[in-house]
């Protein structure tokens, strides 16, 4: 059953003729107008302000202004990744997994959205608003195809409701063969592309395990640009072993010529704990979890010991400032502490996340969060079928998983560390909090945060990390736990 005044995907569509979509998988006889590229087809939505955090920190559960869908399936899998994810014959081939777990997302979509209205009321009303956002991300959702993304799409608004100006992200490989047609996603009601390119080196995509060279990377920014998508996003890695100084800065130099309105960039973490594939109890009911068997293999393992002799911290230190100075001399405005973006291409998803907003989440390994309490899924594909396409007659249950029930501490020790990861930081009444008076103190007089006047115009003031506190964040967070 539709809901009446939730603007449905195929309702967000451009009411423009789309262009040819042949022409555009033709290789252009020229080089393209990187110059024009660089300027967004499509303005920034003219859309609501998110909502401040709250405080006191926010402790009771409401409805949920996000989604987060975890879609688990990779063509090959990176030996630093540690996430929820399956690869080879699961992903690709006659014995894939992708039906099944098409069939079991459309399921708990409907369990998720059936306890929301039974708790909140349907959605598109005053106490449980239509979705702000909602983010496909692995894995590599691009692989679905267009037609799997548009079905799972139209469930979402037909029972979570989406805002007309709602931001609908995917997460794609640059590859040629796994981004997909961006014209089509920007059809079926993607607003928001996210390339993970983590280097435009070679050698440095080698080490990574990556699967796409360089220029496609290039290829996939300029084939969002002229297809009309609203924001591309491309991720970059730094702290990488072999990497350079001049070869992260080309890497920069690269995404930022070719147009990208929004620019990610993560120190490369590599942990190194062993996997002993023992089932783990819920932290609030004890009940054993199935375990991960998604988590990285020994192969991987010994990679990552061997990867983490070529970092260094302080060559990882004046990367992230060239990024931060590279990045502000172009335009983007470091809105948060690694990201940056061109103004209105912030990812509102992201900044619900940042300022403790209450976003559902589905799909294996997903972790959602309602105001008071956390939940994760297993990241067991196995398990997640399981519970929601059995085969001996009993009804679909939710999948395993666990749950936390935050008290005011965490709450606020929560708050404290992702608003002061914004740029915006914090209310400056926050630094008056009796339980972070020590930390404040020591950060305040360490010149790692600081007091200031906040935007242009407003008699705002905030409180927030100074640019040397952004480098030894920390240092400083760790005293708010």
């Amino acid at each position: 059953m539709r809901v009446r005044g939730i603007a449905s995907p195929a309702a967000r569509r451009e009411p423009t003729p789309p262009p040819d979509r042949a022409a555009l998988r033709e290789p252009p006889t020229r080089p393209p107008d990187r110059a024009a590229l660089r300027e967004s087809p499509i303005p920034p939505p003219d859309t609501p302000p998110l909502p401040e955090p709250t405080w006191p920190p926010r402790t009771t559960p409401g409805p949920p202004l996000g989604l987060y869908v975890h879609v688990p399936f990779c063509v090959s899998r990176c030996p630093y990744c540690d996430f929820a994810v399956v690869a080879g014959a699961a992903t690709r081939g006659p014995r894939n997994r992708i039906g099944a777990f098409l069939a079991a997302l459309e399921t708990e979509l409907r369990l998720r959205a059936d306890a929301l209205d039974e708790r909140f009321g349907p959605p598109g009303t005053p106490v449980r608003p239509a979705l702000e956002t909602c983010y496909l991300g692995g894995g590599t959702p691009s692989l679905l195809g267009p037609a799997a993304v548009e079905r799972i799409l139209r469930s979402i608004a037909d029972r979570f409701g989406l805002a007309p100006w709602a931001e609908v992200s995917l997460e794609a490989n640059p590859g040629p063969d796994e981004r997909g047609d961006p014209l089509a996603w920007r059809q079926v009601g993607v607003t928001r592309l996210s390339f993970g390119g983590q280097s435009l080196d070679p050698a440095e995509l080698r080490t990574l395990g990556r699967r796409h060279r360089p220029a496609d990377v290039v290829a996939a920014v300029e084939a969002a640009r002229r297809a009309g998508i609203g924001s591309v996003n491309v991720d970059l890695l730094y702290d990488v072993p072999g990497q350079t100084l001049a070869s992260f800065a080309a890497s920069l130099a690269a995404v930022i010529e070719a147009g990208a309105d929004h620019v990610s960039c993560y120190a490369l973490e590599l942990g190194v704990g062993e996997v002993d594939g023992a089932a783990s109890p819920d932290r609030a009911t004890g009940e054993a979890v199935t375990p991960d068997r998604s988590a990285p293999g020994r192969g991987a393992l010994v990679w990552r010991r061997r990867m983490r002799a070529g970092q260094d911290p302080d060559r990882a230190a004046a990367m992230y400032e060239l990024a931060a100075e590279r990045l502000a001399a172009a335009g983007y405005r470091g809105y948060e502490l690694s990201n940056w973006a061109r103004p209105g291409h912030e990812s509102r998803h992201n900044l619900l996340y940042w300022a403790r907003w209450p976003v559902e989440a589905v799909g294996p390994g997903a972790h959602a969060f309602d105001g008071a309490v956390r939940r994760w899924t297993t990241a067991s594909l196995e398990a997640y079928l399981a519970a929601l396409v059995p085969r001996d007659g009993r009804p679909p249950e939710p999948p395993p998983g666990g749950r936390e029930v935050l008290d005011p501490a965490t709450a606020r020790a929560e708050t404290w560390i992702l608003g002061l990861r914004t740029e915006r930081g914090l209310p400056a009444f926050a630094a008056e909090d009796a339980a972070a008076g020590e930390a404040v103190a020591w950060a305040m007089a360490a010149g790692l945060m600081e007091v200031t006047a906040g935007e242009p115009g407003t008699s705002d003031r905030r409180v927030r990390l100074t640019r040397r506190g952004r480098l030894l964040s920390n240092e400083v967070f760790v005293r708010f736990v």
